[in-house]
């Protein structure tokens, strides 16, 4: 179902537009120290333009940000020394402070996985940049150990542990035979909602109404969600970064509208009330994450959560709003958190 009348489609650029990267290979920044440099490392891909703002921001600080990204990493220097902290990129040593894994997927990977070069350039990355992202001896922005396994269905269950209203929801490969709630319901994918089955190309699976006149017995080739549709005023997009908490009232006619029509949707920045900012907390903080992105619809006055986005981005809603509050805030967090962790001493004496 959900991969019928998809006609959403999204070439991703893999120019480098990273401002530290593009002064640093060009040599207009000078490195006289011998010692590792005290960095964030970055794992994303190429177009991801949070990362090159926040690169730009941590260079008006003075603090270095190094970028891994998934379509532009074949051809990197690269040694990671396992018994130490250190990483060495190109002709640079650094000690990363934190690590920030994002869009790092495999499927940007510029091979062919169906052949055994390409599945072996997969595998080799698939282990190391887990390794990357979960190495314990520095800290890791959103962890991913546990966003990994923080899939829609977990996310419901917490959300309602912690006292939010969900939909009734039900994961079917009959999706005619399936309506939770009992009335007019939505089809979901599982997983995430691009598709990239090439490399750069990516492909829309947005919710869609369900009409089981259409579907009848048919059997799904996968798991899909089946979700009670609730009629809404509008939904909050509720971002937390760190203990800050900052909102965008988004207003849409179709589900999938933010992606296939952003023109028709209405953004503006709003208040969270203090009740559910408290909830949202709490499950950041349940989850271990330090930069999220909560969807909320509001109906009859209740707050309904639909899912959290761990590898959320901002700037679309920014933009829409006019209003930067977002960047301005991942940006403190990001660079006093490095701060500290640069300033706290190491065991024996030595500094991080």
């Amino acid at each position: 179902m959900l991969l019928q009348g998809q006609d959403y489609f999204f070439r991703s650029p893999s120019n480098v537009l990273d401002f530290q990267e593009r002064m640093h290979r060009s040599g207009m920044v000078a490195d006289f120290s011998a010692d590792p440099v005290p960095c964030v490392l970055v794992l994303a891909r190429a177009d991801d333009m949070e990362m090159n703002e926040l690169s730009l921001a941590l260079a008006e600080v003075g603090i270095r940000m190094v970028r891994l990204d998934a379509d532009r990493c074949l051809d990197v220097a690269l040694t990671v020394y396992t018994d130490a902290p250190l990483v060495e990129y190109e002709q640079w040593l650094l000690r990363p402070m934190l690590v920030w894994r994002r869009h790092f997927d495999l499927t940007a990977l510029p091979v062919d996985a169906t052949t055994v070069q390409g599945a072996y350039v997969h595998e080799q990355w698939r282990a190391v940049a887990g390794w990357l992202s979960g190495r314990g001896d520095w800290e890791q922005i959103n962890p991913f150990r546990v966003t990994q396994h923080l899939d829609r269905l977990t996310q419901l269950s917490d959300a309602a542990s912690f006292g939010l209203t969900v939909p009734r929801t039900t994961v079917t490969t009959l999706p005619g035979r399936n309506r939770p709630g009992g009335a007019s319901c939505i089809v979901k994918t599982a997983g995430k909602h691009l598709l990239e089955p090439e490399p750069g190309e990516l492909r829309g699976l947005f919710p869609r109404p369900l009409d089981t006149r259409r579907v009848g017995e048919a059997l799904e080739p996968a798991p899909v969600l089946v979700q009670q549709y609730l009629s809404s005023e509008y939904e909050l997009r509720v971002f937390v970064v760190g203990e800050d908490i900052l909102a965008y009232r988004v207003e849409k006619v179709d589900p999938a509208e933010l992606w296939v029509d952003p023109d028709a949707v209405s953004v503006t920045s709003v208040e969270v009330p203090d009740e559910l900012g408290e909830k949202l907390l709490g499950l950041s903080r349940h989850w271990r994450l330090h930069v999220a992105a909560f969807d909320i619809l509001v109906t009859d006055g209740d707050f309904v959560f639909l899912e959290v986005n761990v590898n959320c981005d901002w700037r679309w809603f920014e933009r829409r709003a006019g209003c930067g509050a977002v960047s301005d805030a991942v940006h403190r967090w990001v660079a006093a958190r490095f701060d500290e962790l640069a300033s706290a001493p190491r065991r024996g004496g030595k500094r991080h």
